[in-house]
């Protein structure tokens, strides 16, 4: 096809997924003819940041009917999509630009220079050398399509006054109001955004000055939610945090709007004990070692500071001894180190990588193409759908999934 009859194809969005998307269809259809527009200074600004500045690219995980458990919203949607374009494909894909990735031990995979750099650098030449188009500070300001158009076109308006138009457009936004309203605007419901992937606002004496104390294995429920998680636990300033909470926070995203993130929190700081073991335990200590003092010497896995301030809060002194905690001081022990009942009264935000869930409505977009199924020729791709993964790299192989799919499909006649 000649470059007079070549498609054009308009990206709007200059992260993860658009680069993605118009470098893929840049590569697979020569004839279409890519712009990619994004309206800040600098492109790929979530990708700079994220993982500290060394860009979690996505995870260790290679099997798709489990890499989907980490999505609390659009998991099933994904799952034909990752049969197509997965996180091996992922690490192929950088590997075969020169890009290798490492695996740290939670499985996170990173550029070896764990520098985010190195995947901003990659991702421009790519798409440079692709013939993408690339533009900055290029702020759309009103998206026309044209249904009486037989090829069913879009008319695309700058800030600058310069229009253009394109036979395909894919929105790749992420979760910008813009973006949803453009969506809704042609055709689409989007289902309202709300925070996902936030810390735990609590003030409580029991955690009073113990800041940067961490706990490796906890579990942590919200009661009315019926939800729960276990894995690391950080205690901070503020509250809580760490994978546990973020993870909680993310499947409990739309309860804890609801409740404006009131609610209570039960927290088991020993998941791996039995309470009628750890009774057992406790009574052992109390018989063999009578004259030690109990708020310095703990006999279970938690850190000092915090096995103090949970003693302290059932009434047992610093200079108590274990021959004078009476059976049923130490009854109260075990529920305040297996179900203690925290309020939360706030979120923080996770860093600066700040995720949403809500977005298109999944079920208006065909999974095979990341094509509208209200608007031809319209496509969308990362996380302007609804769409949203638990922290470790699954946000991005999401962004890198569907832009990959959206892309193969664009630029075909």
């Amino acid at each position: 096809m000649s470059k007079l009859n070549s498609i054009k194809v308009v990206v709007i969005g200059g992260g993860a997924a658009g680069f993605f998307g118009a470098i893929n269809c840049a590569n697979t259809h020569p004839h279409a003819e890519v712009i990619l527009l994004e309206a800040g200074q600098q492109f790929l600004a979530k990708v700079r940041i994220s993982g500290g500045g060394r860009c979690n690219v996505t995870h260790a995980c290679f099997d798709s009917a489990q890499f989907v458990q980490n999505y609390p919203r659009g998991g099933k949607a994904l799952r034909g999509a990752f049969s197509r374009f997965q996180a091996k494909d992922t690490v192929e894909w950088f590997t075969d630009k020169g890009v290798t990735l490492k695996t740290e031990e939670d499985g996170r995979m990173f550029p070896i220079t764990d520098n985010s750099e190195t995947i901003v650098n990659c991702l421009i030449e790519t798409a440079k050398a692709a013939g993408v188009k690339i533009k900055t500070q290029a702020r759309v300001t009103e998206i026309k399509f044209d249904s009486q158009d037989e090829n069913n076109s879009f008319e695309i308006t700058l800030k600058s006054g310069e229009i253009l138009t394109a036979d395909r457009l894919l929105l790749a936004t992420g979760s910008n109001p813009l973006g949803y309203r453009w969506a809704q605007q042609l055709g689409h419901k989007i289902i309202p955004p709300v925070p996902s992937l936030f810390t735990f606002n609590i003030t409580d004496e029991r955690l009073k000055d113990l800041a940067g104390i961490s706990v490796n294995n906890a579990k942590i429920k919200l009661p009315k939610a019926k939800l729960e998680q276990t894995g690391p636990l950080l205690i901070t300033h503020w509250g809580l945090s760490g994978p546990a909470v973020l993870k909680l926070s993310a499947w409990g995203a739309r309860f804890l709007q609801d409740c404006r993130y009131q609610t209570s929190l039960i927290i088991n700081w020993l998941p791996q004990s039995n309470p009628e073991v750890l009774r057992e335990e406790l009574l052992a200590v109390k018989s063999q070692l009578p004259h030690r003092v109990v708020s310095s010497s703990c006999p279970v896995m938690i850190p000092r500071r915090l096995w103090k301030q949970l003693t302290l809060a059932v009434g047992i002194d610093e200079q108590k001894r274990w021959g004078e905690v009476s059976n049923k001081v130490l009854n109260q022990l075990i529920p305040e180190l297996t179900q203690g009942e925290y309020q939360v009264n706030g979120k923080g935000v996770f860093k600066e990588e700040f995720v949403t869930c809500g977005g298109v409505s999944l079920k208006e977009v065909n999974f095979k193409t990341m094509e509208s199924r209200c608007c031809p020729n319209l496509f969308f791709a990362g996380e302007i759908l609804d769409i949203d993964g638990v922290t470790g790299g699954f946000n991005f192989q999401s962004a890198w999934t569907t832009g990959w799919l959206a892309g193969q499909a664009m630029g075909k006649p």
